[in-house]
């Protein structure tokens, strides 16, 4: 299972945009997806184009002898499909030039670090992955530039997959991409955690204050739904071959999420941009922004068709 043939990486020149570097390698040699290094400049530095070529050129290099190295160390065959790193350097508004080169190439996957070269005449790269995670169509790999030794991607001794659920089928958008990358590392050696946080204490608005609540029925039943749904959708996975499990925890999504995954050393979380938003529920957008700071794991987030 395929699903992602193509991603494109975005460069801005730093050492902290780098730190993708990994992954990138990751993507290549263990997965077979052809990579594309994009570096976007202003106008008007066009003089030093040739030189950004020749940088891209050179991490090209890098990352395709590294990925054939991890290819070999892990015994993978590809046919005779051999590691494809290209690079494009294009003018422009970085944002806006990332998107529209995505669009224009069929690009499955898009691969960025969430910090980068600042100043005036280089991209801050938080702000640039937030604008392509909100009008990117396609999955968004964020990696943030202080990532752990120990988490990164290509270094897992036991690597975990976090997909955050809430029981919305908009949420579910997030399966099929947790399938295919725990199947296309190897469904054997990926574990799936699947997490939904039981918010019981927050009743809906609309709720008649006349009307009794035996409070601890509530949250009992409330945890229980949660429990149900999980083992359906485990069920699902175990079917299709993933080695999966899953936990529900009471409380507020984000804070509960946030610390499940600073204790327990993920290696990679997955959850959709939305989600069944209400009183009652997450709003996934909020709990996606809360993650980004105040987790170091990377995120793959998936935005609903």
């Amino acid at each position: 299972m395929q699903m992602y043939k193509t991603a494109l990486v975005p460069l801005d020149g730093s050492e902290l945009a780098e730190v993708v570097f990994n992954y990138a390698r990751e993507l290549a040699g263990r997965l077979g997806i052809d990579l594309i290094l994009l570096h976007v400049y202003s106008p008007e530095e066009a003089a030093s184009e040739p030189m950004r070529r020749t940088y891209l050129e050179r991490v090209a290099e890098i990352i395709r002898r590294t990925s054939e190295e991890a290819r070999e160390k892990a015994g993978i065959r590809y046919g005779d499909k051999p590691v494809k790193v290209t690079v494009h350097v294009s003018p422009g508004y970085p944002p806006d030039e990332i998107l529209k080169y995505a669009d224009a190439n069929d690009v499955d996957l898009i691969l960025m670090a969430t910090h980068g070269r600042t100043g005036v005449k280089r991209w801050t790269m938080g702000s640039v992955a937030d604008k392509v995670l909100r009008a990117s169509k396609v999955p968004v790999w964020l990696v943030r530039a202080e990532v752990p030794e120990e988490i990164v991607h290509d270094k897992w001794p036991t690597r975990k997959l976090l997909a955050l659920l809430d029981g919305s089928e908009v949420a579910e958008a997030v399966l099929p991409h947790v399938e295919a990358v725990a199947k296309q590392r190897g469904a054997e050696q990926v574990e799936v955690i699947l997490l939904t946080v039981s918010e019981a204490a927050l009743l809906p608005s609309y709720y008649p204050a006349t009307i009794p609540l035996n409070w601890e029925d509530h949250v009992e039943r409330t945890r229980r739904s949660d429990e149900e749904y999980l083992v359906k959708v485990e069920k699902r996975l175990k079917e299709a071959g993933l080695n999966v499990r899953h936990e529900v925890i009471a409380g507020r999504a984000a804070d509960v999420i946030v610390d499940y995954v600073n204790r327990n050393s993920i290696n990679l979380i997955v959850m959709s941009t939305h989600g069944r938003s209400g009183i009652s529920r997450w709003v996934f957008g909020s709990v996606a922004e809360k993650l980004l700071v105040g987790v170091t794991s990377p995120i793959l987030l998936i935005r609903p068709r």
